[in-house]
C-alpha cells in the first residue's frame, strides 16, 4: 500500500534559498525542452517517434545545475507522462475513450511563470527526523561551487512536518508553492497493512455528494452530518469571474499571464484544502462511530449534461467528484473502512414517508411531497441511499451541521434554512441525472 508524507522545506539563508529555487527552475527548463522536442515529433505528422528526441543531450546540458541523477529523473518522469498519453490516445482512436486526450503540457515559461518542481530518485536523498530535521538532495557542480560544497556533498536543508507513514521510500517530489511562498516535499512511502486501523464495529453509512451542501452523510446508528458548501462555491465562482475578466484584457495571442496562472492555482488549492479536510474530518467521525462500510454513488455513465448551467459549473469544475472519491478511498483505507460505489438513482426525489418520486418537488435544500412530507433534501437522499443498502438504520438523531472557516470544519448549531436560495436555481421537479438520480459530479483538471 502506498501513502505519502509531506514536509515543508526551509532553506536557512538567502543564498541557499536562491540556489534551491534555481535548482527547481532548471528542472522546469529541462522538462519544457524535453517536452517540446517530443511534441514537435508527435505533431509533425512524420514517422518520427517521440522517443527519437535527443533527451540524453538535454540531460547533459542541465547536469551542471541538477546533477546527473535528477536530470535523468525529470526525463524519466516526462517519459512516463508520454507513455500514459500515447496509451490513452490509442484507446481514443480505437473508440474506447470518448474524450480526446492532450499531450503532456509545459511547466510554464519565464514570462508567464513556471511551475517550479523536481523529482529525486529514492536512493539519492535522505530525510533525517529529530529536533532539527534535515533533507539532503543532490545538486549539480555549478550550484555546489556557489555554496562552497565539495563534489561529494549534497545540499542539506531544514524540513518541518510530522510524517505519518514509515516504510520503503519512493521518488521524492519537491515543489515551490508560490501562493504560500513555501517549498514542499512529498515523499511516497510503501507501507504494510500492519499500519492500518481496524473498524471498531460493523455499522454502515451512506453519502450524498453535492455542491450547495458538499456532503450529507447518514450512519446506521442514526447520526447524520451535513457539510455546507455554498460559501466555498461562491468564492470559487468569484475567482473564476476574475480569471475571465483578466483573460479578456490579454493582448495578441496570449492566453494566460502570471496573475491568471496564480488565480488558477489559488482556486484549486482552496478547493483541495477544503475537500481534503472534509474527508479527514468525516472519516474520523465515522471511525469513532464504528462504521466499517461506506456507500457512495456510482456515477459511471450517468451524467451527460444538466439543465442548469450553474449546476454544471459546480459539478464539472468546483467539486471534482472523482478526486474526492479517490481521496475518500485513500483515507478510509487507513481506518479499515470499505468504500462501495452503488447506484443512487431517485434518492434525491424519493419521499421517505410514502415512496413517491414523480410528484415530489425539490427547491434548493427542501424536498416536499403531496403526502405532506417536508425535509432537508440532501439528508433525506443520504438516508434513502443507506436504506437501500441495509435495513438496520436506527432512529435519526439531530443532524450535525458543519461549516468551513478556511482552516477546518467546525460544528454550528443552527441548521441551514430549508428555503436558502441562489438566484439561478428555482423550483423544479426535474431529474438531476439522466436516469433520475443525484447530480453526478465530474472531475476537474484545474
Amino acid at each position: 500500500m502506498k501513502r505519502a508524507n509531506q514536509f515543508n522545506v526551509r532553506p536557512r539563508f538567502t543564498e541557499e534559498r536562491e540556489v534551491f529555487k534555481r535548482w527547481l527552475d532548471a528542472s522546469a527548463s529541462l522538462w519544457n525542452e524535453t517536452n517540446y522536442a517530443r511534441r514537435q515529433a508527435f505533431l509533425s505528422g512524420s514517422n518520427e517517434s517521440v522517443w527519437d528526441a535527443e533527451t540524453g543531450a538535454l540531460g547533459g546540458k542541465y547536469k551542471a545545475a541538477l546533477s546527473s541523477s535528477v536530470a535523468q529523473q525529470i526525463i524519466r518522469k516526462n517519459s512516463e507522462s508520454w507513455r500514459s498519453f500515447l496509451s490513452l490516445n490509442e484507446k481514443y482512436h480505437a473508440g474506447k475513450l470518448d474524450e480526446k486526450p492532450s499531450p503532456p503540457g509545459y511547466w510554464g515559461n519565464e514570462d508567464d511563470g513556471r511551475v517550479l518542481r523536481t523529482y529525486v530518485r529514492n536512493d539519492q536523498y535522505t530525510i533525517e527526523l529529530g529536533e532539527r530535521s534535515r533533507l539532503e538532495v543532490p545538486i549539480g557542480s555549478e550550484l555546489k561551487d556557489e555554496l562552497g560544497l565539495n563534489r561529494n556533498q549534497r545540499l542539506r536543508v531544514e524540513v518541518s512536518g510530522d510524517p505519518k507513514w514509515s516504510g520503503e521510500q519512493g521518488r521524492l517530489e519537491l515543489v515551490y508553492d508560490e501562493l504560500a511562498d513555501t517549498f514542499r516535499a512529498f515523499q511516497p512511502v510503501t507501507v504494510d497493512d500492519s499500519q492500518l486501523d481496524s473498524p471498531l464495529a460493523s455499522h454502515e453509512a451512506a453519502l450524498d455528494v453535492g455542491a450547495n451542501n458538499l456532503v450529507a452523510c447518514t450512519v446506521s446508528t442514526g447520526s447524520q452530518y451535513l457539510y455546507k458548501g455554498r460559501g466555498q462555491f461562491e468564492r470559487f465562482r468569484e475567482t473564476t469571474h476574475r480569471i475571465a475578466e483578466l483573460q479578456s484584457r490579454l493582448e495578441g495571442q496570449r492566453k494566460t499571464s502570471k496573475r491568471i496562472d496564480c488565480l488558477y492555482r489559488k482556486r484549486t488549492s482552496r478547493r483541495n484544502h477544503a475537500q481534503d479536510s472534509l474527508v479527514r474530518d468525516l472519516v474520523e467521525r465515522l471511525y469513532d462511530e464504528g462504521v466499517s462500510t461506506l456507500y457512495v454513488g456510482d456515477i459511471k455513465g450517468v451524467l451527460s449534461t444538466h439543465w442548469s448551467a450553474r449546476v454544471n459549473e459546480k459539478t464539472h469544475n468546483f467539486w471534482a467528484y472523482r478526486r474526492f472519491i479517490n481521496r475518500l478511498e485513500c483515507v478510509c483505507e487507513e481506518y479499515g473502512i470499505t468504500v462501495e460505489e452503488e447506484s443512487e438513482v431517485w434518492t434525491s426525489q424519493e419521499c421517505p414517508e410514502c415512496g413517491e418520486r414523480d410528484d415530489t418537488v425539490r427547491h434548493e435544500d427542501t424536498l416536499t411531497c403531496p403526502c405532506g412530507f417536508e425535509g432537508h433534501a440532501d439528508l433525506v437522499a443520504s438516508k434513502s441511499f443507506l436504506r437501500r443498502q441495509t435495513t438496520a438504520v436506527g432512529s435519526m438523531a439531530r443532524p450535525v451541521y458543519l461549516k468551513w472557516n478556511n482552516h477546518d470544519w467546525r460544528e454550528h448549531h443552527s441548521p441551514p434554512s430549508l428555503v436558502e436560495t441562489t438566484a439561478n436555481e428555482a423550483y423544479t421537479n426535474q431529474s438531476t441525472t439522466v436516469h433520475g438520480g443525484n447530480i453526478a459530479l465530474g472531475d476537474s483538471d484545474d
